[in-house]
C-alpha cells in the first residue's frame, strides 16, 4: 500500500500560503476598505420580461428573466443554501445593479470555516477566471483561483440553476441561462476579515459566503441524486423513506436537496422515527423543524437542512424519515438504487403517524433526501463508486453492500475513529462523461460524471476526512481510454487535497464474461490498474481487482464472487472487499 505523508503541504501549497500582512492597506488588497458585496454591484443582470432593456448583463443586451427566476424560487432576498453554503440572491428589483464585474474589489465577508462559496456566471462565451487573496483576521491571507462557467454555454452539470430563457432588447429566447455556485478552500480555524475578488471583467459576483465546517456532526447515511425522474405525480401525499444508519448520536439532522429541479418543492411538515416494520414506527415520529418552522421551500437546485433535533440515534439501524409534500410533484430528483423499500401514503398529512396504515404503495427510489447526520463523533468517510458500491444485485433491504459491512468493521473496532460511512455509489456511474446531462426531466439515473458531481458528493458532505474513489470500470466498458480515466482520477485527487482530505483509490475490478467487457475493454482496465498501483496522487490504494479477479483467469471475477453477471460481485465478493480494507489507511 502506498501512502503519503505530505498532504497538508500540498494544501497549503494550492492556498499559495498563509503570509503575514503588516498593514491595513495590504490587508485589503490595496483595494481600499472592504465594503459589503450589495454595495459594489455594478452590473444588472435581471430584467423584467416586459421591459428587457433596462438590463444588459454580458455587454449585448441579454439578461436573466425575473419571471424565471420566481419560477425557480430564486426570489429577490430569498435565502439559498447550495452545497451546505448559506448564499443570499441579491435583494434588487428588474433593472437595478444587482451583480458585481470582478475587478479586484475588497469585499467585507466575516466567518470561520472550510470553503468559500461563490454564485457566479461568466459572459463572454467561454469560462473566466482569476486570483483573488482571502484575508483573515489578525493579518494573515491565502490565495484563491476562482473559474466561473459561461452562463450560455457552461456545462449543464454543474449548474446550480438553468433558467429557460434570455431576455433580449429584441425579444426572448428559449435558451438555457445557467448560474453556478463554485467553492474555493479556506485555511481551516482561521476567522475570515474579508475577500479581494479576481480581476475578470467577464466573471460576475452574484453572491458569496464562508461555509461553515460541519464542527459537531458525523455523516451517518447519504446518498447520490441520480437522475431527476418523473414520480407519481405526488399530490397531497407523504414520504417515509427508510435508511439505514452507519454511526449514531444524541442529535440528528437531516438534509433534503432539489439537485437538479427547474422549480421549488415544498416541505409541509417532516418526522424521524425508528422503524418497527415495514412502515411502521417504534413510538410516535418526532418532528423536525427548519429554521424554527414546521415546512421549508426548496429553490431549484437549493437543499434545505433541518433544525437540530434532540433524538438518540442508535447505529446499525434503520430510521423512518418522513416529510409531506403539500403540492403537485410530477418530478424529482431522486436516487434510483436504493436497494430498500420505502413508502407512499395515501392523501394527506401523515409523518406524525406511528402507523404503517396510512402507507399505501411502495417505491424503490429515495427521492429528495440526501443525508442524515448525527452529533458528536469523529467525522466521516465518502465512498466514491459506481454500481458495485450503489449495491448493485444485493438483497432489498438486507444491508450489504460492502460500504455497509465497512461500517461494521469500523464499529466493532477500537483501533481507528468510528467513522460515518457515506454511500455515494451511483450505478452506471462514470469518472469522466456523464450519463444524465444535469437538466430536465430523464430516464437515464446514471448521474453526472464523478468529476462533476465531487464537490456536491464528496467535499460538500458532513465532516468528510477520508474519500475512497472505486470507479472507471464504466468508462472502459463504454469506449474511455485509460488516459482519460487515469486524468479524472489525478484531478479528483487534487481537488480533494486542496480541501484537506484524505484520498484513497481502489483497483477496477475485473469483469470478463460481460459482454461490453471486452479484450480491448479489458485492456485499458489493466493499464488504469497498473498506473494505480504506482501512484503517487493518492495516500493509498485499495487493490479490489487483486481481491476479487480469478487467479487462475485474472481478467475474470472468481466464481465465487460473481453475482452471476461477470460485472458484479455477489455478497460474498462485497464482503470480501469490506473485510479486505486496511482501516489504518482511512
Amino acid at each position: 500500500m502506498r501512502r503519503r505523508v505530505w498532504g497538508t503541504a500540498v494544501v497549503l501549497g494550492l492556498l499559495a500560503g498563509v503570509a503575514p500582512v503588516a498593514s491595513a492597506r495590504a490587508a485589503t488588497g490595496g483595494a481600499g476598505e472592504p465594503v459589503p458585496l450589495a454595495r459594489l454591484f455594478d452590473n444588472r443582470a435581471v430584467s423584467d420580461d416586459a421591459r428587457p432593456g433596462e438590463a444588459d448583463f454580458d455587454g449585448s443586451g441579454g439578461s436573466l428573466s425575473a419571471r424565471d427566476l420566481t419560477a425557480a424560487g430564486w426570489t429577490p432576498g430569498g435565502a439559498l443554501t447550495v452545497q451546505g453554503a448559506r448564499l443570499t440572491w441579491p435583494d434588487r428589483t428588474p433593472g437595478e445593479a444587482d451583480n458585481v464585474r470582478a475587478d479586484g474589489q475588497s469585499v467585507r465577508v466575516r466567518g470561520r470555516g472550510d470553503t468559500l462559496a461563490f454564485l457566479v456566471a461568466a459572459t463572454g462565451g467561454a469560462d473566466a477566471s482569476g486570483t483573488g487573496t482571502v484575508h483573515y483576521t489578525g493579518g494573515a491571507r491565502s490565495s484563491y483561483r476562482l473559474t466561473a462557467p459561461d452562463w450560455r454555454t457552461g456545462p449543464l452539470a454543474t449548474k446550480a440553476v438553468a433558467l429557460p430563457h434570455i431576455n433580449t432588447p429584441g425579444g426572448q429566447l428559449v435558451e438555457k441561462a445557467r448560474l453556478y455556485v463554485v467553492t474555493v478552500p479556506l485555511v481551516r480555524g482561521r476567522q475570515v476579515a474579508s475577500v479581494t475578488l479576481p480581476r475578470d471583467r467577464d466573471l460576475h459576483v452574484f453572491a458569496l459566503s464562508v461555509r461553515p465546517e460541519s464542527r459537531g456532526w458525523t455523516g451517518s447515511w447519504a446518498a447520490s441524486t441520480s437522475g431527476h425522474t418523473a414520480v407519481g405525480p405526488w399530490t397531497d401525499r407523504t414520504l417515509r423513506l427508510v435508511v439505514h444508519t452507519s454511526a449514531g448520536g444524541p442529535r440528528v439532522r437531516i438534509r433534503l436537496d432539489n439537485t437538479f429541479a427547474s422549480t421549488p418543492v415544498r416541505v409541509g411538515s417532516a418526522t424521524v422515527a425508528l422503524r418497527a416494520d415495514s412502515a411502521a414506527a417504534v413510538g410516535a415520529p418526532v418532528p423536525l423543524s427548519f429554521g424554527g418552522r414546521a415546512g421549508t421551500e426548496i429553490p431549484a437546485g437549493a437543499q434545505a437542512f433541518s433544525d437540530p433535533l434532540g433524538f438518540e440515534v442508535p447505529s446499525d439501524t434503520d430510521l423512518l424519515v418522513s416529510f409531506h409534500l403539500p403540492g403537485t410533484v410530477p418530478a424529482a430528483p431522486v436516487h434510483r438504487l436504493a436497494q430498500q423499500t420505502s413508502y407512499v401514503s395515501e392523501p394527506g398529512d401523515h409523518a406524525g403517524d406511528g402507523s404503517a396504515a396510512p402507507y399505501t404503495s411502495t417505491i424503490t427510489t429515495w427521492p429528495l433526501l440526501t443525508g442524515v447526520d448525527v452529533g458528536s463523533g469523529p467525522g466521516s468517510v465518502v465512498l466514491l463508486g459506481d454500481s458495485i458500491t450503489d449495491g448493485e444485485r444485493t438483497t432489498v433491504g438486507a444491508n450489504r453492500r460492502w460500504p455497509d459491512v465497512l461500517a461494521d468493521r469500523l464499529r466493532q473496532q477500537g483501533r481507528v475513529p468510528r467513522y460515518g460511512v457515506l454511500n455515494q455509489g451511483i450505478s452506471a456511474n462514470r469518472v469522466v462523461t456523464d450519463r444524465y446531462p444535469g437538466d430536465g426531466v430523464s430516464t437515464d439515473t446514471g448521474g453526472v460524471s464523478a468529476l462533476h458531481r465531487f464537490d456536491r458528493d464528496v467535499l460538500a458532505q458532513t465532516s468528510a476526512r477520508t474519500a475512497v474513489v472505486f470507479q472507471g470500470v464504466n468508462d472502459v466498458r463504454w469506449g474511455g481510454t485509460a488516459d482519460q480515466v487515469i486524468d479524472g482520477l489525478r484531478e479528483i485527487a487534487a481537488r480533494g487535497h486542496a480541501r484537506g482530505l484524505r484520498m484513497l483509490v481502489a483497483t477496477i475490478a475485473p469483469c470478463e464474461g460481460e459482454a461490453r467487457c471486452t479484450a480491448a475493454a479489458d485492456a485499458h482496465r489493466v493499464a488504469v490498474n497498473e498506473w494505480i498501483r504506482g501512484n503517487d496522487a493518492f495516500d493509498g490504494v485499495l487493490d479490489f481487482d487483486r481481491v476479487l479477479r480469478d487467479p487462475d483467469r485474472p481478467a475474470r471475477m472468481l466464481p465465487a464472487y460473481d453475482s452471476g453477471d461477470h460485472l458484479h460481485p455477489g455478497e460474498a465478493g462485497l464482503a470480501a472487499l469490506a473485510e479486505s480494507v486496511d482501516l489504518r489507511l482511512l
